[in-house]
């Protein structure tokens, strides 16, 4: 205006770290043109700099092949209809059932095991010796399968994904069958109900999104999280592994059949 150069000044000159205001000053002062190329020029990658002092800092979101899975060993109940002995104590191969199924979990792509005890607890933590699992204990486990969960979950890492729910009587389930239930989650986004399933029927382990969790803290009772699936809405992946999935020793009988000895 009247051959002055007139600057209209963006609210980064009120800031005290050198920014893109600054450079054009400099190349004014200098005697040097600012041209639309020039400014395009001092541009970071095509992007926006992050700035340091913004409250809510953005950051990276993880990649699908990255979202971290917890797993909850549920192993608590009484195993009422063995009449008197612990069925997650009976030996497979040498080792007690919740040792084997520990085992497993702990090989999987699962970033931390949590075995929830009840029952017996001395006893099952004594069989799980030397394993890197993590124990919550649910003082109220009489009260139904609702607070073993929600026992299990409070111990999980605050940047869990998502939580797969395994059995402590489950002989046949293998580190791969918990580790494709992990991959059809991760492929999904990390939004999906993924359930284990055999000839087409569902089974177990299910692996459950963190979006999950605010309705399994409202649980009650023996009701654990099949009927979440149904009324919540959540796309439901099957992911079939074989009669594993619906293998479990509830009986004398299936857990003699499936090469267990029970001890006293």
């Amino acid at each position: 205006l009247g051959g002055k150069h007139i600057i209209g000044a963006p609210g980064c000159a009120r800031s005290p770290k050198e920014n893109g205001f600054d450079w054009v000053l400099d190349r004014l002062i200098a005697g040097l043109d600012v041209t639309a190329r020039d400014i395009a020029g001092m541009g970071v990658g095509g992007l926006l700099m992050e700035i340091p002092t913004r409250p809510q800092p953005r950051e990276p979101l993880p990649a699908k092949s990255q979202l971290k899975i917890g797993i909850v060993l549920l192993a608590a109940g009484r195993s009422s209809r063995m009449g008197g002995p612990n069925k997650l104590l009976a030996l497979f191969d040498g080792k007690p059932l919740v040792y084997r199924t520990a085992e497993r979990a702990l090989g999987s792509k699962a970033s931390r095991t949590v075995v929830v005890t009840g029952h017996q607890r001395e006893r099952v933590r004594a069989a799980l010796a030397g394993l890197d699992v993590t124990f919550a204990h649910n003082p109220d486990f009489t009260d139904g399968l609702s607070t073993s969960l929600k026992a299990g979950i409070a111990y999980l890492p605050e940047d869990s994904a998502g939580v797969m729910i395994v059995l402590g009587d489950m002989p046949d389930i293998t580190s791969h069958d918990l580790d494709r239930l992990i991959d059809a989650f991760r492929k999904g986004g990390g939004n999906a109900v993924v359930r284990a399933s055999h000839d087409g029927k569902r089974g177990n382990p299910v692996l459950l999104p963190r979006s999950l969790f605010p309705a399994i803290a409202h649980l009650e009772g023996d009701t654990g999280a099949r009927h979440l699936v149904e009324t919540e809405g959540l796309d439901v992946i099957d992911v079939e592994i074989g009669a594993a999935a619906s293998v479990d020793v509830d009986t004398r009988e299936a857990l003699e059949g499936a090469g267990g000895v029970l001890q006293d």
